[in-house]
């Protein structure tokens, strides 16, 4: 394939200003993780503290993400996303003003940052259900592997610099940016243009009878529950292990530190363009099956902050975990574009968001407790391990191994407009044949 064939995604003008929103607004929150986790670290030097604000705004996210799945699959998902972009903005904007003036106490960051996880229960699910509708079916793996390769440009650039601005002028400054980012993103957002739904297409089902249509989609793929129910088990491992452990360790660590955590985590989406460049070009022919194995490789940077936490291996490491995250990331988002109806979409990736999130609550509470009564090398280093056994579990089940891609387009909902968006309503959808 030619470069610029690669890019062909971007010739439909509806994906140009959906790449272009979702870029911007990407520019500001890839600073947010390093930004908030040292503000929270000046306030209480403790696992603990960042483990509350973290798993309170995860715990948030998961409570609403059945909510958010059906209010994105029966209104606009457009509309939605501007509206989840507004509070997002307003509460980011809130926290950096408590941060700059020095007045941000633990329980003001708690509370905004549950707010955040409850808007982005909505977020998500509507993110996942626009791009099939907006870009050609024959480039949904072209078009996830832009995205991507914005989104993981950006972050090779932003942890460094929120680290930089941590030390130099304080952690509110990335958060006032991001804040602002989500203001320009609501404008391009409104120039995507996808065409209003059909009134009257089909009557409103209650939430129930809509949620218990996307339960059954979820259900009746093995290959979606299995990956979604190991993903909870290393999503938990995760985040304990790099949202809370990791900066503990780097702000104790002269060789890391807190400029140079910001620098690691770069290094990772480092790791995830270069795969990227590869993903625009190569076909994965069994998207799950690569994926998985690509996934045991985020041990490494586990092992290496357990047992050498140093700036360079850690980096190193973190840049093989960036590239395994893109492999797999593009091959989950094509494989659910490709085997999933566009009617139910967003509340199937509302159900996939619920079963991999889930645990990650009690992963940063859990880990928070650990630190304080286990020793951080002999827990990152067991962590690790776990991980891997868990990743390779997956492919045990043969859907896994097996899934390949989609010939043909996912069941339409007679509820669908032509152009792509689909009516209110749309619970009673036939659902596509099973991979």
């Amino acid at each position: 394939m030619r470069p610029r064939e690669s890019l062909g995604a971007l010739g439909d003008r509806r994906f140009a200003w959906y790449f272009t929103a979702r870029t911007v607004s990407t520019a500001g929150s890839v600073m947010v993780p390093v930004a908030l986790a040292f503000a929270v670290l000046h306030i209480d030097q403790s696992a603990g503290a960042l483990a509350q604000v973290l798993g309170v705004r995860t715990l948030t996210m998961v409570v609403f993400l059945l909510v958010g799945g059906v209010v994105a699959d029966r209104f606009s998902r457009i509309v939605v996303l501007q509206v989840s972009h507004v509070l997002t903005g307003v509460t980011q904007a809130l926290a950096a003003g408590l941060i700059i003036s020095g007045h941000a106490t633990l329980t003001q960051l708690t509370v905004i940052e549950g707010v955040n996880g409850a808007v982005s229960a909505f977020t998500m699910p509507a993110m996942m259900g626009v791009v099939p509708l907006v870009v050609d079916r024959r480039r949904l793996q072209q078009a996830n592997a832009l995205l991507s390769f914005s989104r993981s440009g950006l972050a090779i650039v932003g942890p460094a610099v929120a680290g930089l601005l941590v030390v130099g002028v304080g952690p509110g400054w990335a958060l006032a940016v991001d804040a602002l980012t989500y203001a320009v993103a609501i404008v391009c957002l409104a120039r995507v243009g996808l065409p209003r739904r059909q009134e009257g297409a089909e009557a409103r089902h209650s939430m129930v009878a809509e949620l218990r249509e996307g339960w059954t989609e979820f259900t009746s793929r093995e290959w979606l529950w299995v990956v979604v129910l190991v993903f909870g088990v290393m999503n938990a491992i995760h985040v304990g292990v790099v949202g809370v452990l990791g900066p503990l360790i780097a702000s104790s660590t002269e060789a890391i530190g807190e400029a140079g955590w910001g620098l690691v985590l770069s290094a990772e989406a480092l790791g995830t363009v270069l795969m990227t460049l590869v993903m625009l070009r190569l076909r994965l022919a069994h998207p799950l099956r690569a994926g998985m194995l690509a996934m045991g490789v985020l041990a490494v940077p586990m092992v290496l902050l357990g047992a050498a936490p140093a700036l360079v291996p850690v980096a190193v490491g973190f840049l093989l975990a960036g590239a395994a995250v893109e492999v797999f990331g593009v091959g989950w988002s094509t494989a659910l574009h490709e085997h999933i109806p566009v009617a139910v979409l967003s509340r199937v990736s509302s159900y996939d968001a619920l079963g991999s999130f889930v645990a990650m609550p009690i992963g940063t509470f859990l880990y928070g407790w650990l630190a304080t009564s286990v020793d951080i090398e002999t827990l990152v280093l067991v962590s690790a391990a776990v991980y891997v056994l868990v990743a390779l579990s997956a492919l045990a089940s043969r859907s896994v191994r097996d899934l390949g891609r989609s010939v043909e387009d996912p069941a339409v909902d007679p509820a669908v407009d032509p152009a792509g968006e689909a009516a209110a309503g749309s619970a009673g959808a036939e659902s596509t044949a099973r991979p």
